[in-house]
């Protein structure tokens, strides 16, 4: 098999930030397989949170050319990289691949239903309660808004955020992402505030290892785990804390592992969403296949880009329809 890797840069239609800071443009990286007759790829994002950069992604691809050279496989990749954004390229380009040389789609390969399409959530950047307020009010006709909470001051000003946001979008759907943002003092507090505002989902309020708290409080509202949770080993750490786990190619280091992770997080009894970084819809065509059992679908990364790429997800507002044979699998 032979590979090539290159970094891209696709600019944002506007700055996305979170708790961790902003970000005005995707930094992708794009690995290629070739088998002499087809051609598969995969998009990863290198996260800076896991100690992740683009030249250390395309590097630690790089490495694996001898082993693909010698006729390594996608079973193979499992144990020869760790989970993460370089795996994650090189295991959805092996998908990719492997589904055109069978002369069939991935999601046959993997023997599940054919993806139909799916409601995406759309985020609403961390902002100011007036800014975020009236990102809420253009984008209320969707039915599921991502609300980014956490800032700077631990959370101390996210009540006011989250109560602007609901009188912006009285009907839609709300779901909160603090990405890591909120403190033990603020955790009660907040998590009230997003009742009263009808929020359906809290995503990862407290840093991962210093979660300890969920276990001791009561809540209406469910809580699910991201940096808390990359693989199947994560999922010990979570008993009696999430009702939730947010499934990202990214953590998993791709389909092969999302699949399994989905499965035995299902029958450990977690609610299934499944998210993405910002990126092109290379990222999000492999996604769509655990989308089918996600309770919650978080794959807007493209809505966030100034342009996507050739042969992109279908978009119909937030309904995500799945990818066509030109664009992946």
């Amino acid at each position: 098999m032979e590979l090539s890797v290159r970094i891209e840069r696709w600019p944002l239609a506007g700055a996305f930030t979170i708790s961790r800071g902003t970000k005005t443009e995707a930094v992708v990286v794009v690995a290629e397989l070739d088998d002499g007759l087809h051609r598969g790829r995969g998009e990863s994002v290198p996260y800076a949170r896991y100690g992740e950069t683009p030249d250390g992604v395309v590097a630690a691809i790089e490495a694996m050319r001898p082993a693909l050279r010698r006729g390594l496989s996608r079973v193979d990749l499992q144990g020869a990289m760790p989970a993460g954004a370089a795996r994650n390229a090189l295991d959805c380009a092996y998908w990719d691949v492997d589904a055109k040389a069978a002369g069939c789609r991935a999601y046959e390969l993997a023997a599940v239903a054919a993806p139909a399409p799916r409601i995406t959530a759309y985020t609403i950047s961390l902002a100011d309660a007036s800014a975020m307020a009236e990102a809420a009010a253009r984008a209320a006709d969707r039915p599921l808004l991502k609300v980014k909470l956490g800032g700077a001051d631990g959370g101390e000003d996210d009540k006011r955020r989250i109560a602007a946001v609901r009188r912006a979008a009285p009907r839609a759907e709300l779901i909160v992402d603090a990405n890591e943002g909120w403190t033990a003092a603020t955790l009660e507090p907040n998590i009230a505030a997003c009742a009263a505002a009808g929020v359906t989902l809290i995503e990862q309020p407290l840093p991962e290892g210093h979660d300890a708290a969920l276990a001791g409080i009561k809540r209406a509202i469910a809580v699910c785990a991201d940096e808390s949770v990359h693989d199947r080993a994560s999922l010990d750490a979570l008993a009696g804390k999430y009702d939730a786990v947010n499934i990202k190619l990214d953590k998993t280091g791709g389909l092969t592992e999302a699949l399994a992770l989905t499965a035995e997080a299902e029958r450990r009894g977690f609610t299934i969403m499944v998210g993405c970084m910002v990126a092109t819809s290379l990222a999000m065509a492999p996604a769509m296949l655990i989308a089918q059992r996600a309770r919650v679908v978080d794959l807007d990364g493209p809505l966030l880009l100034a342009k996507d790429r050739a042969d992109g997800l279908r978009y119909d507002g937030s309904l995500a329809h799945p990818p066509g044979a030109a664009l992946w699998g």
